[in-house]
């Protein structure tokens, strides 16, 4: 039997000996493509070659590539466990020609492989094949070259209501490449239900889809026309875990040899002995998906991405739950996913540490709201009337206690009750509202200004240069003059001033010429061109006109200063935390530099100590900048550290900094790392889940941080009459005193509440046979509240005592029940409905609760409400 790691190599290998060039598989985070939340195709890194965009030095190519469908338009997350085929993660099997091959290579290689016996040795009798209908060249090749019999071809046309809206069409969007696609089939089986494609069975399980062969022969242009493209090329997928089943003789995914193995890690960790039983799989499946996600970047979050992940997480530690695990487990299965993935788990292997910590970090997170959050889902789901969970429910589950919607989909399943998912949209748009509300954006002038032509930047060897005016935008329209006091934006042909790019800010500035002066207060990058926004404060601008440009020389210095111990930074962070670091985001300006990271726990005191001395090590060291431009693979050769998510084209900027540090980046440095001078961590603090920031000051800004700790210790030292050495002595002697006065206040707050107690105790009343004590006192504390309560209860004997005070503008609220009447009173119970009145909530024993609000105004309608419910109640 053949493993899914031989199968997964055998498709490699065939296509190789075809003179396909074997390319790794990308990233699930897709490279600027903001059409795509995850790579879920082979084609996906390929999509600028066949849109012409981009060049390869190969025209044959074959991947193992690894997908995610977990979101947006692709998304089988509810399905995953539950069905036979439904993943988060796959890997598709592809081979792809970029105007090389076509149909009748591509048509023979597949059929090679599934049924040669040298590779895969698929009995033919068992293969159906599918072709659009009106692909009579297909049908042709398939029936008269390769030999399949008439009645293993079907032909599937536009079932999908409109033209060219078929199974067997394929198109990247409403226009653009596209063309008919030939799908191979293999039959399971009579024994299994199901019906061949195109039937009215074909939902079933026994003819599964196993290949696909795209023929991208047309461009279809926007009335419909469909062009035939110069160079058509093949998108080939095959599904390796289908295939595996195929060739393991299982009809279900999950019964293949990586499932199964991962399976009975599964019902290791969590204690069961149930192996049939479908929340294993869907642990199987996410640990797949999660891992593969934090290896390539992913960081579990409340947007994007991150959210998607860290809904699978939840998902997969609930059914954890389900099965009775007691403890942290899905990070457990990480080295044994590692293993059972061979050659394809190595991008796992590598970030193995960061993996298995962000996973339990995650699960621990989420231990903290799960029971609270079933709890309350248990008592909204016992409370359905209708069969139905309302929308504002399922949105409170999400937005307060994290629980995402499928999740809460699942317990609903497991109950036969549907979700209002309407009305939990209404609440999401009307959140999304309010923070739109909240948000305070600028002019977006990327928006508005539209400009061919390229800027050539001068910016790396000057600082001044003679340029001219080759546009001119005021309020975002094109204009061919400006007058004093108008604010626009100017695009020069050449500059040497830097566009806001990489985190580095835009340079600011003057443009002047015969009485003309235009201050550049920042400069954007258009498209090609670099535009200069700013104010001119004297005389006039036209088009044409040739400016002198000159960079603010003292800024500028700054902002190289900055970003160079950015550099620094980032390579002696990952020295001090561990290689999982990778950027997310940074500022470098002239003020200072703030740097975000991936890193899964805060910073600690000592770490940032070493991470300071690291850098500044390296600054005394005074190496040469170096900035080289090479090819893309020679740089990453050379160890150069690409950023996530950026993409780089076939030549890049290299800057180096000794063997410490390595990057490519296209920004401003310094010559040599000397003039760096002085490097300070002022700040270290977290950004998002698993995401920290680090601010810091270079140069004469380190310098005059420094200067102005040392006024803040002189002045402390001054008012504590101490010198700056004994100062933490002499803070110590402050705390233990005020500790102490502390100490003493609160045991004459104990007296003075017993006091006021004894006098409250004569206040009793009767309601029915019960003694009641209601009251509001000022200027009382919570902790004394309790006291007070417990010493009335104590005098009463039997009874109900319900307290309200303001002390500093808050409210406190209080109640204390005997023991031979909490089966009447629950504490808890009248505190909220005190609590109500103030805008607050509380919570607490049977015996004894307490709550606080925000409306002391109030406090008397609260214990009218307590003498009300009382008397209602007793």
């Amino acid at each position: 039997m053949k493993t899914t790691a031989q199968i997964r190599q055998a498709y490699l290998d065939f296509f190789h000996s075809k003179g396909h060039t074997v390319v790794e598989s990308s990233s699930l985070v897709p490279e600027n493509d903001p059409t795509l939340l995850f790579t879920n195709a082979g084609m996906n890194q390929f999509k600028d070659v066949f849109l012409g965009m981009e060049k390869r030095p190969y025209t044959r190519a074959t991947t193992a590539q690894r997908c995610v469908r977990a979101g947006g338009k692709h998304n089988d997350l509810e399905n995953v466990g539950y069905t036979a085929r439904h993943h988060t993660f796959f890997e598709m099997m592809g081979n792809f020609s970029f105007g090389d091959y076509f149909k009748h290579d591509a048509i023979q290689f597949a059929w090679e492989f599934l049924t040669s016996s040298q590779w895969l040795g698929l009995p033919k009798e068992k293969l159906y094949v599918t072709v659009y209908e009106t692909d009579d060249e297909a049908y042709d090749i398939w029936n008269n070259v390769v030999g399949v019999p008439a009645e293993h071809i079907i032909r599937i046309g536009d079932n999908k209501g409109a033209p060219y809206a078929s199974d067997n069409f394929w198109a990247m969007g409403d226009t653009g490449p596209c063309g008919p696609c030939t799908e191979i089939f293999y039959d399971h089986g009579d024994h299994i239900w199901g019906g061949l494609p195109g039937s009215p069975e074909e939902d079933g399980d026994r003819y599964i889809e196993v290949w696909n062969i795209v023929f991208m022969q047309f461009n279809r242009l926007p009335d419909g026309t469909m062009e035939k493209l110069p160079k058509p090329s093949v998108d080939t997928g095959m599904g390796l875990e289908r295939m595996t089943a195929v060739l393991q003789h299982v009809n279900s995914n999950y019964e293949i040899d990586i499932f199964q193995t991962l399976i009975k890690k599964v019902a290791e960790v969590v204690g069961t002995q149930d192996l049939g039983n479908k929340s294993l799989r869907v642990i199987a499946d996410h640990i797949r998906s999660c891992a593969y996600l934090i290896a390539d970047g992913v960081i579990p979050s409340n947007e994007g991405r991150g959210y998607v992940l860290r809904r699978i997480i939840r998902r997969a530690v609930r059914h954890g739950h389900l099965l009775g695990a007691k403890e942290t487990f899905f990070y457990k299965l990480v080295p044994t996913l590692i293993e059972v993935m061979a050659a394809a788990g190595k991008q796992v292997k590598e970030k193995q540490a960061n993996v298995e910590k962000l996973l339990r970090l995650e699960e621990e997170q989420f231990a903290r709201t799960l029971e609270r959050g079933l709890a309350l889902l248990d008592e909204a789901l016992a409370n359905v009337k209708n069969g139905v969970l309302s929308g504002d429910v399922a949105f409170k589950l999400y937005d307060t206690y994290g629980f995402p919607l499928d999740l809460t989909a699942d317990v609903c399943r497991e109950r036969n009750i549907n979700i209002d998912e309407e009305g939990f949209e209404r609440e999401m748009e009307a959140q999304r509202l309010r923070a739109q509300a909240a948000s305070n954006f600028g002019v977006d002038y990327s928006s508005v200004i539209r400009v061919d032509g390229e800027t050539k930047f001068e910016g790396y060897t000057h600082d001044e240069s003679l340029a001219k005016v080759t546009a001119l935008f005021y309020d975002g329209k094109s204009v061919e003059t400006i007058t004093a006091g108008q604010s626009a934006v100017v695009v020069l042909e050449n500059t040497p001033f830097y566009a806001e790019m990489g985190g580095q800010i835009g340079d600011s500035g003057v443009l002047t010429a015969n009485g003309v002066q235009f201050e550049v207060k920042d400069t954007q990058k258009y498209g090609f061109v670099f535009g200069h926004v700013g104010e001119l404060e004297q005389g006039t601008l036209s088009v044409g006109q040739i400016v002198n440009a000159t960079v603010n020389h003292e800024r500028r210095q700054q902002t190289r200063l900055n970003h160079s111990a950015t550099h620094l930074l980032h390579a002696a962070l990952r020295q001090v935390l561990g290689e999982h670091v990778a950027q997310k985001g940074s500022l470098v300006a002239d003020t200072g530099l703030r740097f975000d990271f991936v890193q899964p726990e805060a910073v600690s005191k000592e770490q940032i100590a070493e991470i300071e001395r690291l850098v500044n090590f390296h600054v005394r060291a005074n190496h040469p900048v170096l900035t080289e431009e090479m090819g893309v693979e020679e740089a990453k050769a050379k160890g150069a550290m690409a950023l996530f998510g950026e993409k780089y084209g076939d030549v890049v900027r290299v800057v180096t900094m000794s063997p410490f540090s390595i990057e490519l980046c296209g920004g401003l440095h310094v010559e040599r790392t000397g003039e760096i001078g002085l490097f300070k961590i002022i700040s270290e603090s977290a950004v998002a889940a698993g995401i920290r920031r680090i601010e810091a000051v270079t140069g004469e800004g380190a310098m005059n941080w420094l200067f102005n700790q040392q006024a803040i210790l002189a002045q402390s030292a001054e008012l504590l009459k101490s010198d700056v050495p004994s100062l933490p002595e002499k803070i110590v002697q402050l705390q233990d005193k005020a500790k102490k006065t502390e100490k003493e206040l609160e045991q004459l707050k104990a007296k003075a509440a017993q006091a006021a107690g004894s006098n409250l105790a004569q206040s009793a009343v009767k309601i029915g046979e019960v003694s009641v004590i209601v009251h509001q006192l000022d200027g009382v504390d919570a902790k004394a509240l309790r006291v007070m309560v417990d010493d009335l209860k104590n005098q009463l004997g039997s009874g109900v005592v319900a307290l309200g005070s303001v002390a500093e503008d808050k409210v406190n609220l209080i109640v204390g029940v005997t023991a031979d009447l909490t089966s009447k009173v629950k504490a808890g119970e009248l505190v909220n409905v005190m609590a109500q009145q103030v805008g607050g909530k509380g919570g607490g024993r049977p015996d004894m609760a307490m709550a606080g609000g925000s409306q002391p105004e109030n406090v008397s309608v609260a214990l009218n409400a307590a003498s009300d419910w009382l008397k209602a109640n007793l």
